[in-house]
């Protein structure tokens, strides 16, 4: 299975696949090289911010280890202003409380995404890491390249065309 990273920089982010076994064992909030994840991302510093697992539950700082656990939320992180389900626009009961499953803090096999926050930049520019590249179709060239004899046609000749060739073979029926 691949471990799917999220780099984040500056709300600019970097999206890397990589195998588990490179981070298994590491723990939320722990720092590590970016030479470890890719030879790109030299002189990084990243730092282990959450994740989830193969069924989406989120890792949480406070949880050890790589079990399941059901934890009892307020208001702020993994909890939202209304319970799921409370359609009605009121505003959240005071000591609304609500236990949900979340995942230990450990890095194990059955770990899918990663998120990670920039600590240090390295020697490569951020936004020449993100920048996306156009792609091309193959066997086709961009559009500047084609040569003056390959230029289609203008929209409205083609059309007159297709009508000519549509009204050529009904005028051979009458006769």
């Amino acid at each position: 299975m691949v471990l799917k990273l999220n780099i984040s920089n500056k709300g600019k982010a970097y999206k890397v696949e990589i195998e588990p076994e490179v981070l298994s064992g590491k723990k939320v909030g722990d720092t590590i090289k970016g030479e470890e994840i890719n030879a790109d991302l030299s002189g990084y510093e990243l730092k282990i911010t959450g994740g989830t697992d193969f069924a989406g539950f989120a890792m949480k700082e406070d949880v050890e280890g790589i079990t399941l656990k059901r934890v009892l939320l307020t208001k702020g992180w993994g909890m939202q202003k209304r319970p799921r389900g409370d359609k009605k626009k009121v505003p959240q009961p005071d000591g609304l409380r609500l236990r949900k499953t979340v995942r230990g803090n450990t890095v194990f096999e059955k770990t899918v995404q990663i998120n990670f926050n920039v600590v240090k930049e390295g020697s490569k520019k951020w936004e020449d890491l993100t920048k996306k590249a156009e792609p091309v179709a193959e066997g086709e060239a961009p559009a500047e390249e084609k040569a003056e004899g390959e230029k289609e046609a203008p929209k409205e000749e083609a059309k007159v065309k297709e009508k000519k060739e549509e009204a050529a073979p009904k005028e051979e029926k009458k006769e």
